[in-house]
């Protein structure tokens, strides 16, 4: 162990208890409110595999979840408005009915369907838009349907010839809309000669997409499908443009019986621009008409219910400035569509709604939606008068809130606890508000408790926990104390930088300020974005690190979101300077209050984290060994290999035009200042942060005789998906800090 051995230290938690963990998302709650279906993430080590499945339980948690699906890597469930079925998107063997008669028999499939062995995209991309059009022999997913009142196997509704990417159900359930590629003739010829090898042809800006690969001309359209006969109608002025369609979607959404809502970018270069507009569609077909007009990335859309002032609401930022908070808007489409009014409802709160939030309607006058807010993610009420409220403000104190659900009266929530993992819970509208965890509050713990506990996790038992996803891994291992932590910055307009840190279990502040105890090893770890934040929440290697006696500090620096566009902005522009300020003043803070061994301190990060290592490396001494991981060193050389250069542009303008400032934001330019050892991470088929920034920044250490190692996952995206290597990344990473931890008795040259 890292830290000095003591009777209280914990057992260090081994590496591979990763295959343990159950991970859930993709809630959805029937509208009648009664029932959740929600989706996990298990990890098959044999097959070095992750497995996703479709589960539903009781909101009122009186019966255990019954699962749904198992190995077809199911996600995306959708109720049926009667809420009798449940719709999923999973990549299957086809449908018996489908491979044997074609679309005209409608008899039930037996349970003779079984599931593949397919395990999808592993960074949450689906084939339907890959730009190589992705494995021809391998199944696409596509739209199953569940009669969870007559039982029985899934039936095939889609049969997609490249997938579907996304679907809605239509408002009276005998109709779906799904997202799906249909290439031409010449366009099927170009994809089956790639397949085989071919040679990549393209003339589009956006050329590659990452965890897409080399971007094609495929046009991603809308279809109506009949859901008992399979029939299917495209709507061909419904498509997809521009540059973030690969990543946003068409975000299909039935508004009413006749109409569709999709995004698009249509304007003149939509490869040059970030913006997602909002058009709506007949059902029938026709033109579609465009509501907003260039200047907005819309993301999330939700029709309003009858009675309400507005015709739908939707989310949507600035495509020129990330900056700029995520807003609600709602849109009253009373007059002539092109010239409507649309307004945003949180322009006032300048808080963010987090990544991926949902809206929902709680009545006609009132949405609830997820927003960042100082480090937490709450759930906050947004009126069509632009009134804002915060909604159970403690159910988010200790722990976050990454995806949410509501209907009739029901919230269901996935909660991700620090010391516990993750779990769903369902509690009513009206109880959210008086829920009250008495541990809640600045500088309380997040720590582990008993499983009584957490069934009841409010203490009055209101939230009701539906699931126990993760319950014998805080009962068979010492899992981390999480706690908020404040301090100066050097120039900051804020008083005070909020961070979060875990400590191991018998780590007592006050102890170590009193010199009680012995101060420990300290790993600071960089959120990435920068437009993001850390709350507290369960992270497997916060628990593995803390169980071997480190504290992890995550510094929620100047640049990151949550405390509003101006703190944003503070970074934008300017890199490596007030995120290194704010960075380096919390290892001071915790230095000067006895908690950290100022020999010992070790830091990683991911994406803009790495990115933000590189500029620690070149510019201070902080850190005793670091791991920038999937990061940018030189924005010259970075710009047109990846695929950021709508915002690269927006905000350093183009390399040729502002040299300075490339090679201001640029840590590849002060290379000769590295002395601390580095273990740097890539992924060879990172088209965010290509590999080859990995590599100058790995050869200009050795150059110097720094001792220097570079890791390259060959397949992986900007992320580490395979489980393997996610677990060779944590002994990398671990046996990194430990080869240059001066406590350590041996050391490897």
């Amino acid at each position: 162990m890292s830290n000095a051995d003591t009777d209280s230290a914990p057992e260090p938690i081994p590496i591979e208890a990763l295959y343990d963990q159950t991970r859930v998302s993709d809630l959805a709650l029937s509208p009648d409110g009664e029932r959740v279906a929600y989706v996990t993430e298990e990890f098959d080590e044999r097959e070095d595999d992750r497995r996703r499945s479709v589960w539903v339980v009781p909101a009122d948690g009186s019966r255990d979840p019954h699962r749904l699906t198992r190995a077809s890597d199911a996600s995306a469930p959708a109720w049926s408005p009667d809420g009798s079925r449940l719709a999923v998107l999973a990549a299957r063997e086809r449908d018996v009915e489908l491979a044997v008669a074609g679309i005209e028999d409608d008899e039930e499939d037996g349970g003779e369907g079984t599931d593949a062995d397919d395990d999808g995209s592993e960074n949450g991309n689906d084939d339907g838009g890959d730009g190589n059009g992705g494995d021809a022999d391998e199944p696409k997913p596509q739209v199953w349907t569940f009669d969870l009142e007559l039982g029985g196997d899934a039936r095939q509704v889609t049969d997609r010839e490249e997938g579907v990417r996304e679907f809605d159900w239509g408002p009276e359930g005998e109709r779906l809309v799904v997202a799906a590629r249909d290439p031409t003739d010449d366009e099927r010829e170009y994809l089956d000669g790639r397949r085989d090898g071919g040679p990549i042809e393209t003339e589009r800006l956006q050329h590659k997409v990452n965890g897409q690969g080399w971007l094609d001309t495929v046009t991603t359209y809308l279809f109506v499908v009949e859901v008992e006969s399979r029939e299917q109608r495209r709507l061909d002025d419904a498509y997809g443009s521009g540059a973030f369609e690969p990543l946003a979607g068409l975000e299909p959404t039935w508004i009413s019986e006749d109409e569709i809502a999709f995004l698009s970018n249509r304007n003149g270069r939509p490869d040059d621009s970030a913006a997602m507009d909002l058009y709506l569609v007949d059902s029938a077909g026709g033109e579609a008409t465009r509501v907003t007009e260039g200047e907005l990335t819309v993301g999330a859309i939700e029709p309003a219910p009858t009675g309400s002032d507005a015709r739908l609401a939707f989310a949507a930022g600035d495509p020129e400035n990330p900056c700029v908070p995520t807003q609600v808007y709602a849109w009253d489409g009373e007059n002539d569509r092109a010239g409507d009014e649309y307004e945003s409802l949180t322009a006032d709160l300048d808080r963010t709604l987090t990544w991926g939030a949902s809206l929902r309607w709680i009545d006609e006058g009132t949405l609830v939606t997820a927003i960042a807010d100082e480090a937490h993610t709450r759930l906050y009420r947004v009126g069509v008068d632009s009134t804002t409220e915060r909604l159970g403000t403690d159910v988010a104190e200790e722990a976050s809130i990454p995806a949410f659900d509501y209907q009739n009266g029901t919230v269901a929530l996935v909660r991700s606890h620090p010391a516990e993992g993750l779990d769903v819970y369902t509690t009513s509208l009206d109880a959210l508000d008086t829920l009250d965890d008495e541990r809640s509050g600045d500088g309380a713990d997040s720590g582990k408790r008993d499983s009584d506990e957490r069934d009841s996790d409010a203490g009055n038992g209101e939230l009701r926990r539906v699931t126990a996803l993760n319950d014998e891994f805080p009962d068979e291992h010492a899992t981390p104390v999480c706690r908020r932590v404040s301090y100066e910055s050097e120039g900051s307009e804020e008083s005070e930088i909020d961070a979060i840190y875990y400590s191991p279990p018998d780590f007592e502040p006050r102890e170590a300020e009193s010199g009680a105890s012995e101060s420990r090893p300290l790993v600071v770890s960089i959120h990435g974005g920068p437009i993001s934040y850390d709350a507290p929440e369960w992270r497997f290697e916060y628990a593995v690190l803390a169980s071997r006696g480190y504290v992890v500090l995550c510094p929620n620096y100047r640049g990151g979101s949550s405390y509003g566009r101006e703190f944003a902005e503070e970074l934008y522009g300017e890199w490596g300077t007030v995120e290194v300020e704010d960075i380096t003043a919390g290892i001071d803070a915790l230095v000067e209050r006895g908690w950290v061994d100022p020999d010992r301190v070790f830091g990683h990060g991911f994406s803009y984290g790495g990115i933000a290592q590189g500029y620690l490396v070149t510019q201070t001494d902080a850190l005793t060994a670091a791991v920038p991981e999937h990061g940018i060193y030189d924005l010259r050389s970075a710009f047109g290999t990846d695929d950021t250069h709508v915002r690269m542009e927006s905000e350093f303008g183009l390399p040729w035009d502002e040299r300075e400032t490339f090679e201001a934001a640029s840590s590849i330019t002060q290379a000769g200042n590295i002395d601390t050892p580095l273990l740097v991470m890539a992924g060879g088929e990172d088209w965010r942060c290509p590999s080859s920034q990995s590599e100058q920044l790995y050869v200009s250490a050795r150059k110097q005789g720094v001792p220097a190692k570079l890791v390259l996952y060959p397949d992986e995206h900007h992320n580490v998906g395979d489980p393997d290597r996610a677990t060779h990344r944590l002994r990398e990473l671990t046996a990194w800090y430990e080869r240059f931890d001066p406590a350590q008795e041996t050391s490897e040259e």
